[in-house]
Parts: C-alpha cells; structure tokens; sequence
C-alpha cells in the first residue's frame, strides 16, 4: 500500500529545506500544462531510463505526483520493486494541490526559467532590443552578438552574425571573443532566460566589456519582421593563456562573493563516502564534446548553462550535495556562483589540483553512461527485416513510443504513436493476435516499456536498434502525424514548432508567460530563489553604453 500525501504536507516538506524529490510522473506534454514549481518530470513509462540520474540515492524521500492519481500508484510499484524505500502519493495529485489554493504553475524547466526573471527584475539587467541591435548592426557598430545556446540550437538557427557561446562558456570566451575592451557583448538565446543569465554572468564577473541581453532573444527578432541564419558553425574562440588567467581570477573573484565552497581530494572523497545517507551529483560542466574525448570515471555531464537553466531536468532531489569541476577554473565556479542563488543544493567546487589528479586516477572517454532500471521480464526482440515481413503479412504492427516530433519526421512504415506512459491504457486497441512491436530512437525505451508490458500481453516485442538503425538500413519510412493516437502528450511543443500561421502567436504567448513568472513565483511564496548583486562596475558602464546607443538613433 502505498503513503499518501497531503498538499499541505508537501508544502511542508519543502519548507523544510532536506533532502526530497518531487516526481511528476505524466509525460512531459500534459506536466507542462499544469504542475507544481519544485518537481522533475519523469514520466512512468521512462521512469527506467530517468529514475537513477534524477534520484541516485535509494532512500531518498519521493513524492509522486500526476493529475488526480491515474499514474502514481504504477510508479509507486516501480520504484518499489527497484529498491526505493521512502516513496509517497501527492494526495489528489495536482487536482488536489489546486483545490487546496495553492499555486500551479505551467511551461518547463519553470524553477530555471523564473529565476532568471527574478534576475532581470531584481538587478535590472541591461536590454537591447531586436530593432536597436540590427540598426547598430548595419551601422557598424562595435559589438559582438554570442549565442548562450548549446551549439546544435545555435546551428539550427541564429542571429545574423551571432557567434556560439553557451552558457558557461561565457566568461571563460568572452575576453578572446570581444575584439577589445569597449566592444559591447550582446548576449541572446532563444527566448529570455539564458539571454538573461548569461549577459548577468558576465556583468556578475566584471568582465571589462559593457554588455546587454537581446530582449526576448531570437523570438523578438522574428516578431520584428527581421531573418534569421540557419546552419553556421562560428563558434567564440577559446582564450590564450593569458586571457584565460584573467577570465580565471573574474571567475574566482565571483565565486568568492557567491560564497561557493571549493573543496579538496580528501574532502570530496569524504563527501562520496556518505553517498548512502545523503545525496551526490557530481558534474562534469565542460562543453559536451570535451566531456566525451576524456572524464573522470562516473563523472556526469553537464554543460554549465543548460544546469543552471535546466536544474530538474539533472538533478531530482532537493537540497542534495552537487559537486562541479572543470579543467580550466573559470566554468565550474561560474555555474556554482548561479546555483548557489537558486537557494535549493549544497553546491561545492572541486579545485584545480584535484579535478587535474581525478584525470590521472580513472579516466574515460565518450558519451555519459546511460543508467537504467530493467523490469526484470526477458526482452522479446524482432530485427528489422523480420517486423518488415510481418508487417507486409499483416501480423505486426509497430508502435512508436519515443517522440511525437520524431514521429512526425519519420517513422516505421505503418507505425503508430503512443506516449510511452499512456500505452498501458491503449493496449486493448490492438486485436490479439497481431504482435505488437515497439520501437524507440535507439530501442532502449523500447526495450524496457516492452519488458513491463510483458505481464499484460505476451505478444510484446521491441525493435533492435530502434527507429534509428530501420532508417540506417535504409527501410521504408513514413512522416506526418497520421496515426498519432496521443498528441503531443509526451513533450513540450516550443513555438518555435508551432503550426504555420501560429508561430508569432505562440511565441508572443511564451514570452508573456516569462514575464508573469515573478508575480506567480511572488504569489506561491515557496521559491527559495536568493538573488545576489556582485556590485560590480561592468552594470553601470553597460547602461551608459546602452543610454548613448539610444541617443545617437533620435
């Protein structure tokens, strides 16, 4: 049987301010319409693939949370059967938290997103608007535009001219990226938030440079009739040394006035020590292909910017140990001196001397391990041109169970899609006595869902290889959203993916949405968001810059 909890004790719980994860077990698509502020989605039927990053540590106490109950009590038995020894039901799910007058909140990433609105409100980060920049743009103007995005973001689209930077890349290019100390750094993004957070890390810093956030980022610039670039590959150049000995004493001069711990060898093995009785994340905060030429062993990736913007989507648990390192001493202690004002983790940095020892002592190459928890049934899987055959012959019939819009793009030929936590309560649509046949991107997802549903019908089978490895043998696919019988349950749909003849309405929609984020963060008063002004001169001297901009266009 499993614990229930009221919306009120969760409130309190929180307020506590100990270790406690807060699991929304709906896919992705319907937590973003209606769901609390502290929670990490981890939808059931990914719970597998999900449940050992957000929440490493087994005894954790775990709050489940969907709509009105209709998930919670099959997540419940999941986590049970892998080990999870303090696991509770959000009593009412987020029906309940509504009717007991609490806040509700919608959108993702929203603890990420506020807090660099509370940001802007509190410290009154400078702005350039869309028209300004491309006037000053086509005037010659000495500016630099860096994108904060990751790059595969940047290379799908980006303004005109605009270089890659991401995120905590920021402080630690900058320097080499800004022709001198007067060129005006204009930071964007897609939206607001990194644009935000990322001009703020710079002036945070004091880097010498004066420094705006594009207003809105790449949306207002589409709003603004303007074009945008697609597919470059400019990326900001990596600092000399003696750029990168300046951007590193900005970064501990930072981190100094963010009161972020800087730990030893010793310290942090005491910290892994006491993994069983308090939580641990530890983070690896480089650029994503720098993590994957070489890491220390068990060592997370985690690119700085997106862990700031994206916090539950990499760590689950509330209030846990989080220990980051670089290999430069500008990144790591950059992204602390952010997650420290989130108010919620006990981060530390590791220091130089012992992030360089952790190479010599186990070191590994290539993408993050992907840690999952098996249902225990013996996987049935099918190759490819068998499920062809089978399809042809009319005896199989392959479910898509991964992405709606890689669904749309492409897909088994005959496929249908079901959101992975909604397929339990579609399986009586298909007739027995036609093999269902799952496939996923890789067919991991696959793989798990099909080992679950084994109890429920015996003629479950997964696609090795998934979607993936059909389209490299070079088997028919199919596009569209045909036979989509879930929507877009399972994830977020951006504006930038909004249907034609939406798109400005949409993306007009998301920016009020941010901007109405520190009035309801005000309102639910269970933020611990605690936003530091580093005083530093580069504030002033980007609004005097700023101020001329706008007198010289009159």
């Amino acid at each position: 049987m499993s614990r229930f909890v009221t919306p009120a004790q969760l409130r309190t719980l929180i307020a506590q301010r100990s270790e406690l994860a807060v699991l929304d077990v709906r896919e992705e698509g319907v937590s973003s319409r209606r769901r609390l502020f502290y929670s990490s989605v981890a939808p059931v039927g990914r719970l597998g693939l999900s449940i050992g990053r957000l929440v490493p540590r087994r005894g954790t106490p775990v709050v489940l949370v969907d709509t009105h109950g209709e998930h919670t009590p099959r997540a419940a038995a999941l986590l049970a059967r892998w080990g999870y020894t303090d696991v509770s039901i959000l009593d009412g799910g987020i029906d309940g938290w509504e009717k007991a007058g609490f806040e509700v909140f919608s959108g993702t990433n929203v603890p990420g997103k506020a807090f660099g609105e509370v940001i802007e409100h509190e410290l009154h980060t400078p702005n350039i608007d869309a028209e300004t920049l491309k006037a000053r743009q086509d005037a010659g103007e000495d500016l630099v535009v860096l994108d904060s995005r990751p790059f595969g973001e940047f290379n799908t689209m980006n303004i005109p001219g605009g270089i890659d930077c991401a995120g905590a890349e920021l402080v630690y290019r900058a320097l080499a990226a800004a022709p001198s100390p007067d060129t005006l750094i204009v930071v964007n993004c897609a939206g607001r938030t990194r644009s935000i957070l990322g001009a703020q890390s710079l002036i945070n810093a004091g880097v010498p440079n004066p420094v705006a956030a594009l207003t809105g980022g790449s949306m207002s610039w589409l709003l603004a009739g303007l074009e945008l670039e697609h597919g470059e590959i400019r990326t900001a150049p990596r600092p000399d040394a003696a750029t990168l000995a300046a951007a590193r004493e900005l970064a501990i001069a930072a981190a100094r006035k963010a009161d972020v711990p800087v730990i030893d060898r010793e310290t942090l093995a005491s910290l892994e020590r006491e993994r069983g009785e308090r939580t641990l994340y530890r983070f690896d905060v480089r650029d994503p292909l720098e993590y994957e030429a070489g890491h220390p062993s068990g060592w997370r990736s985690a690119p700085g910017g997106q862990l700031v913007q994206a916090t539950d989507e990499y760590i689950g648990t509330l209030h846990a140990r989080v220990v980051l390192r670089d290999d430069d001493g500008v990144r790591a202690r950059m992204t602390a001196s952010w997650l420290r004002q989130l108010g919620y983790l006990d981060v530390r940095v590791l220091d130089d001397a012992a992030s360089a020892a952790l190479v010599t002592d186990a070191f590994e190459a290539g993408p993050e391990p992907l840690a999952i928890r098996p249902h225990g049934a013996r996987v049935q899987w099918i190759e490819a041109d068998a499920l062809r055959a089978s399809i042809e012959g009319g005896k199989a019939q392959a479910i898509d169970i991964d992405s709606s819009l890689a669904y749309r793009r492409g897909h088994v030929m005959g496929a249908r899609f079901v959101a992975a936590s909604e397929l339990l309560a579609h399986l009586d649509e298909f007739p027995h006595g036609t093999q269902l046949v799952l496939t996923s991107d890789d067919g991991v997802l696959a793989g798990l869902v099909a080992a679950e549903l084994a109890q429920h019908r015996a003629d479950v089978a997964a696609l090795i290889g998934g979607t993936r490895r059909w389209s490299a043998l070079g088997l028919p696919l199919e596009a569209g959203d045909a036979h989509n019988l879930t929507g877009d349950d399972d994830a977020w749909y951006s504006p930038y993916h909004a249907a034609p003849g939406h798109v400005a309405e949409q993306m007009n929609a998301y920016l009020a949405w941010e901007l109405q984020l520190v009035a309801q963060v005000e309102r639910d008063a269970i933020a611990s968001i605690n936003v530091l002004d580093f005083d530093t001169a580069t504030a002033q001297r980007s609004r005097e810059r700023l101020d001329a901009l706008r007198e010289s266009a009159v």
